[in-house]
């Protein structure tokens, strides 16, 4: 299902005549033609497959204030066109984006903010920063992102190269995702904004938490490791044998798959529902996470990681690394726990080779 796009427009950042961090702002907003509407659903796409997301709502600090609280070792950090008394993301953001003038203005300040908050932090990155607001499935989003360009070299008939620069989407690695629905029913849950981390000398959350202002509240990637860890546990207090247990790890895998493609959050109580119950002890899934020491969250976003861990055993130790699928298990794979052996029946041509020629 695709998006309905209501705003689009992308600003460039970069280093102006007197090497400063500058804006270099674009007049009007785009008109949603069908090129708009592939670009921003493949961008909403790329954002959703993304692993290792924060989530998160409004600080009750101001960003300037978490700014100030935040030191740097770069003294050597390029100049910024931006007033210090600039206002917070929310500010902005209350104000309003109900048009393409507003949106425009909207997205202009936000990307002075965005310059301003970079260049405290020392760092110094330029790009195309992208602001999209649309509604998919009935949810109100505004994405912002920064996307880096690529060159690619193109052929004619007359074999004569040229080149040219496309948007490295794929690529995206600064980006911020807030729902606007569930910020204006939902506040109270501080789950309403949702962010790419990872590495870039340092984290990419730490960018755009002081961007937009927001408090990380939720550890996906911990929740997601946890949730297969709780899965494992419950299949092995049930009397299962290995494809039963096998089965169901595939249903997850399957769960799994359906909201990363669809850009929704896991959810507990629906993923219960999925899951073999213990007649005997009277007792799902739901109840055995509530059980637990440390219960999950009622809802989080799915890590693409997590389907591949689902269907494979891996693990490396002592000059040692294995990885096979589940399914192998008892069939081509099997393991004695009493004498902590595996045995392989079946050896991949490539690795036989290797083993033959040593």
């Amino acid at each position: 299902m695709s998006a309905i796009i209501h705003h689009f427009v992308m600003h460039q950042l970069h280093i102006n005549a007197e090497q400063r961090l500058a804006i270099k702002p674009r007049a009007t907003c785009f008109s949603v033609s069908p090129a708009i509407e592939a670009l921003a659903n493949e961008i909403n796409q790329v954002f959703n497959q993304k692993p290792s997301k924060g989530v998160g709502g409004f600080t009750t600090k101001s960003a300037a204030e978490i700014a100030a609280n935040h030191t740097s070792d770069n003294d050597a950090a390029p100049a910024v066109d931006v007033a210090e008394s600039a206002p917070t993301f929310a500010d902005l953001l209350n104000a309003g984006i109900s048009d393409d003038s507003a949106f425009l203005s909207f997205s202009t300040a936000a990307s002075q903010l965005l310059i301003k908050t970079l260049v405290e932090d020392g760092a110094v990155e330029t790009g195309f920063v992208v602001f999209s607001h649309y509604e998919y499935l009935a949810t109100d989003y505004l994405f912002i992102g920064v996307i880096n360009t690529k060159q690619h070299v193109e052929v004619n008939q007359e074999l004569e190269l040229s080149y040219s620069d496309h948007l490295d989407v794929s690529k995206m690695r600064l980006a911020v995702r807030i729902d606007l629905t569930q910020l204006a029913t939902q506040a109270e849950q501080f789950r309403y904004i949702s962010f790419i981390k990872g590495m870039m000398g340092r984290k990419v959350s730490d960018f755009f938490m002081r961007f937009v202002g927001c408090e990380e509240q939720v550890d996906t990637k911990q929740q997601n490791k946890q949730l297969l860890q709780y899965v494992d546990d419950y299949l092995a207090t049930e009397q299962l044998d290995i494809s039963e247990k096998q089965s169901s790890r595939s249903v997850v895998g399957e769960y799994y798959k359906e909201k990363i493609a669809a850009g929704d959050d896991i959810d507990i109580s629906e993923l219960a529902g999925k899951l073999p119950k213990n007649e005997d002890a009277q007792i799902d899934f739901m109840a055995f996470n509530q059980a637990a020491e440390k219960p999950l969250e009622p809802t989080f976003q799915p890590d693409k990681a997590a389907v591949r861990t689902l269907a494979k055993f891996s693990g490396a130790g002592g000059g040692v690394t294995l990885s096979f699928d589940r399914n192998l298990l008892g069939d081509k794979v099997h393991y004695d726990p009493i004498t902590d052996t595996l045995v392989i029946k079946g050896v991949p041509p490539n690795l036989k080779d290797q083993l033959n020629k040593a």
